[in-house]
C-alpha cells in the first residue's frame, strides 16, 4: 500500500498425507497469543478484535510474541529439504547479469540505478553518453552502519547534470534524508534534509535549486496518524540552510489553492518553460488537482496560481512543453484521453482532445522536443505512440508483446528513452530516434545471460462469477503437460488502478525449473482495462477482486494446468486483502497462501500512520458504506474457527511504514488458533526491513527461497519432502 511499506515439529494431520519433521533445534511450536477481546459496534454490527493489544508494538508482550514467531518460522523453513539448494539457484539466477532501472538523460549524461552481480543494493550511476565511462555516484553498500543497511529511495539529477538530489533511509524504513551530490567532485554538499520520504524533487531550469516535498516535524506524543498530514512544498537553493527554506505550497499558505490535510503538493519546473505546475495528490487517489503560475512568482505569498483541474476533472498525469499543457484524463473516457490547453490561461472547457480514447488504456505521457510520447496498455502488454506537435498520432512498432515499464524524455531533446521487456524476454533500454523513425538499443544494459528459451507465456481470460472476462497471464515451461499435476503459484494485487505488465524476472525461473507454473491474475481493482476496471474492485465492489482470483484458479484447474492440492496464491500489501479473502472464501481451493506485508485487518488500517492517505481507496469506518466495505475486506473477521485452512506464510518487516507488523501478527494468531487443517501457519519477521522497498538483494533472494521452498513442500514437490 501507500502513497505513491530453528526447526520444530510440524505435525500435519495424517489424512493430508504429508510427512512430519523431527525436531532438532528451535521451538516445537509457535507462541500462543493471549486473547483480550475488544468489541465495538458499527452501524448495528458488533465486531470483536481479540488481539487489539498487539497494536502496541513497543510492548514486551508483542516483542516476545514476534520473536517467538520468528524463531519458530526460521526453524521450520531452514529444515525443508531442498531449500538450501533452491536459494543457491535463486542467487545464481539473480546474479547472472546486470540490472538497470530508472534511466534518465540530462545534458548528454545518463543517470540510472544499477545493481551488478554480487552487489547487495542498487547504486546510482552516471554515464557520459551512451558509450562513455560509468561513474558510481552513490553506493549504499558503503554507507550502512550499526548493522542496518542503507537504501536509495529516490534520486533526481539537475537539468545540467551537475548535481544529484537523492534520498537515503535505513533498514527499509523509507524515512528518507535528502542529500545533494556534486557529480564533478563526487562529494555531497553540506546540507541534508530529513522528512523527505516523498521528496518529489523538481529542479529549477537554472539548476541552482529545487522544489521538494517535506513532511511536518511531529511533536512528542503527537498521534501517528498525523504523520502524513499537511506536508508542504519548499524551494531549496543550493548552499543554504534547509531549515530556512521558504514554504511554497501547503494547506493555508496560498489563498488561491485550497488543500485538505491528506493533500501532497508538488511543484514542477520544466526546462524550456517559464510556467510552474502545481500537482496536488490527495492521499492515494490517482486523480489530481492541477494549478499553474509564472515560475518567477511562485515563492510570493500571493502567488497567482490558476486552477486547471479539479478532482472532478479526473486528471491523473500531465506533461508540459513550453506553454502547452497536456493532461491525461479519464473524464467520460474510462480508458483515458489526452487534452491540451494553454498553461498561461488554462481552460478545460475549451481544451483540445489531441489523443482520443480508444480500446487501449493510455498509461503514460512524456514531452520531448519533437513531440509527445504516449504509452498504452492492451490488457497487459504495452503499445507505444508518438504525437508530433501539430501533427497526427503515429504508432511505433514494438518487437513483441511486452511492457514499456519506464519512459523518459527531455523537452529540450528529441526522442524518448524507454525500457522494454516480456515475461520471457529480457529487458532492454531503447532510444526512439524520430529522425530515422526507428528503435535503437542504447547498449546501457546487456541482454540477460539467463536462457529463457525453455519457457513460454500465454495471455488468456478467465470467466468470473458474473461473466466478466478477467485477464490471466500464464508463464510456464514449454513442455508442461495439462494433466493437473503442476504446482501453480498465482500472483495478484488489484488496487489503486495499478496493473502488472509483463516483466522479466529470471530468479522466478526457479519456480518453473521445478515444474511449477506462474500465473498472474489481473483482477478488478487494477488498471488493465482502465478506470472502470479499477472502480469495479474498490470499496463496495472490492469482493470482485477476490472472486476474480478464485475464477482464475478455477480456470487453471478446468484447463488441466493444476489442481486444488497444487495451488498457491501470493499477494502483498493491498494484495493481502486479495489473498486473505480468497482464502477465507474458498479454503478448499488453495493449498498454500503467501501473504507478504499484507493488509489483513482492514477495519483497523485507517488508524495506522499510513491509514489516512488510503481512505480514498478503501473507505472509512466512520461511514456506513465505508464500514461495510472494510468489513468485507477484513480477512481476520472472516476466519471461522474449526475450518481447514491452507498452509499460510505471512511476512513482515518490523520497520514497515505502510502496513505495520501487527497486521501480520494478528492474522497469524487468528489462523494458528482457529485452523483445523494441521497445516503450518508461519509469521516471517525481518528485523532489518520494512515494506520491501529498500530491501537488499540478499534479503529479497532469501525471502523468495523461503516462499518457494514453503510452497514446494506443501504442494508435495518430491525434492522438498522430508524423509520418512
Amino acid at each position: 500500500m501507500g502513497k505513491k511499506l530453528g526447526l520444530a515439529i510440524v505435525a500435519l494431520a495424517a489424512s493430508l498425507g504429508t510427512t512430519t519433521f523431527a525436531a532438532e533445534t528451535g521451538p516445537a511450536s509457535p507462541p500462543v497469543a493471549a486473547k483480550k477481546p475488544v468489541t465495538e459496534t458499527f452501524f448495528g454490527t458488533a465486531v470483536t478484535d481479540d488481539y487489539r493489544w498487539m497494536e502496541d508494538m513497543k510492548s514486551k508482550e508483542f516483542l516476545d510474541f514476534m520473536k517467538g514467531q520468528s524463531e519458530y518460522t526460521r526453524a521450520v523453513l531452514d529444515k525443508i529439504p531442498g531449500r538450501e539448494a533452491l536459494e543457491k539457484r535463486i542467487v545464481a539466477l539473480d546474479n547472472a547479469g546486470v540490472m538497470i532501472f530508472d534511466v534518465q538523460k540530462y545534458n548528454g549524461k545518463y543517470f540510472y540505478r544499477r545493481s551488478q552481480p554480487g552487489q547487495a543494493n542498487y547504486s546510482v550511476v552516471m554515464r557520459d553518453g551512451e558509450h562513455g565511462t560509468e561513474k558510481v555516484l552513490v553506493d549504499p553498500d558503503k554507507l550502512g552502519k550499526d548493522g542496518k543497511h542503507v537504501s536509495i529511495d529516490h534520486f533526481q539529477p539537475s537539468n545540467d547534470g551537475r548535481y544529484l538530489a537523492y534520498g537515503l533511509s535505513e533498514g527499509g524504513s523509507e524515512q528518507s534524508v535528502l542529500h545533494i551530490l556534486d557529480t564533478t567532485t563526487g562529494k555531497d554538499l553540506p546540507e541534508q534534509i530529513d522528512r523527505t520520504n516523498y521528496a518529489a524533487v523538481s529542479w529549477l531550469p537554472s539548476s541552482k535549486g529545487f522544489f521538494y516535498l517535506r513532511l511536518n516535524k511531529q511533536a512528542a506524543g503527537e498521534a501517528g496518524t498525523d504523520k502524513y498530514k499537511n506536508p508542504k512544498n519548499y524551494l531549496h537553493m543550493l548552499g543554504t540552510d534547509p531549515d530556512k527554506d521558504s514554504a511554497v505550497l501547503g494547506k493555508g499558505l496560498s489563498p488561491a489553492v485550497t488543500l485538505e490535510e491528506i493533500d501532497f503538493p508538488e511543484v514542477i519546473a520544466t526546462p524550456g518553460s517559464d510556467i510552474a505546475v502545481a500537482v496536488i495528490e490527495r492521499g492515494v487517489k490517482n486523480e489530481k488537482l492541477v494549478y499553474t503560475a509564472p515560475l518567477d512568482k511562485v515563492t510570493s505569498a500571493d502567488a497567482p496560481w490558476t486552477q486547471v483541474a479539479t478532482m472532478d476533472d479526473d486528471v491523473t498525469n500531465l506533461a508540459l512543453h513550453g506553454h502547452d499543457l497536456y493532461l491525461l484524463s479519464h473524464k467520460d473516457a474510462s480508458r483515458f484521453k489526452i487534452l491540451k490547453t494553454d498553461a498561461v490561461k488554462p481552460d478545460l472547457k475549451t481544451a483540445q482532445t489531441v489523443v482520443a480514447p480508444s480500446d487501449v488504456v493510455i498509461t503514460q505521457l512524456s514531452a520531448a522536443s519533437d513531440g509527445l510520447y504516449v504509452v498504452d496498455m492492451d490488457g497487459g502488454p504495452s503499445r507505444l505512440r508518438r504525437l508530433p506537435y501539430g501533427g497526427q498520432v503515429q504508432t511505433i512498432s514494438l518487437p513483441y508483446d511486452g511492457a514499456v515499464d519506464s519512459l523518459s524524455t527531455d523537452p529540450r531533446d528529441p526522442g524518448a528513452i524507454f525500457s522494454y521487456e516480456g515475461w520471457v524476454h529480457s529487458r532492454a533500454w531503447n532510444y526512439y530516434d524520430p529522425k530515422a523513425s526507428k528503435i535503437e538499443d542504447t547498449g546501457i544494459l546487456p541482454p540477460s545471460p539467463v536462457d529463457a528459451s525453455a519457457y513460454a507465456s500465454e495471455e488468456v481470460t478467465a470467466k468470473s462469477y458474473d461473466g466478466t472476462e478477467v485477464p490471466l497471464s500464464i508463464v510456464h515451461r514449454k513442455d508442461i503437460k495439462l494433466d493437473g499435476s503442476n504446482p501453480a503459484l498465482i500472483w495478484g494485487y488489484g488496487a489503486y488502478g495499478i496493473s502488472q505488465p509483463p516483466a522479466f524476472a529470471p530468479k522466478w525461473f526457479a519456480l518453473l525449473e521445478q515444474g511449477g507454473i506462474w500465473p498472474i491474475c489481473h483482477v478488478r481493482g487494477g488498471g488493465e482495462y482502465g478506470e472502470d476496471w479499477h472502480l469495479a474492485g474498490q470499496k463496495l465492489t472490492k469482493p470482485n477482486s477476490w472472486k476474480d482470483l478464485i475464477a482464475c484458479a478455477e480456470y487453471l484447474v478446468a484447463k488441466g494446468y493444476t489442481s486444488p492440492g497444487k495451488i498457491g496464491i501470493d499477494g502483498g500489501s493491498a494484495g493481502g486483502i486479495l489473498v486473505g479473502r480468497a482464502m477465507t472464501a474458498r479454503p478448499d481451493l488453495f493449498r498454500v497462501v503467501i501473504d507478504e506485508v499484507g493488509v489483513s485487518d482492514a477495519l483497523r488500517s485507517e488508524f495506522t500512520e499510513n491509514g489516512p492517505p488510503n481512505i480514498p481507496e478503501f473507505g472509512s469506518v466512520t461511514t456506513e458504506d465505508g464500514f461495510k466495505s472494510l468489513f468485507e475486506m477484513d480477512a481476520i473477521q472472516h476466519v471461522k474457527p474449526g475450518t481447514a485452512y491452507p498452509a499460510v506464510m505471512l511476512t513482515t518487516g518490523i520497520n514497515d511504514p505502510r502496513v505495520p507488523s501487527w497486521e501480520s501478527a494478528k492474522m497469524g494468531a487468528v489462523l494458528q488458533a482457529d485452523s483445523s487443517s494441521g497445516r503450518p501457519v508461519l509469521v516471517r519477521v525481518d528485523y532489518d526491513a520494512g515494506h520491501g522497498i529498500g530491501s537488499t538483494r540478499v534479503q529479497r533472494d532469501h525471502e523468495l527461497a523461503d516462499k518457494l521452498a514453503f510452497f514446494f513442500w506443501q504442494t508435495d514437490v518430491p525434492t522438498f519432502q522430508p524423509k520418512p
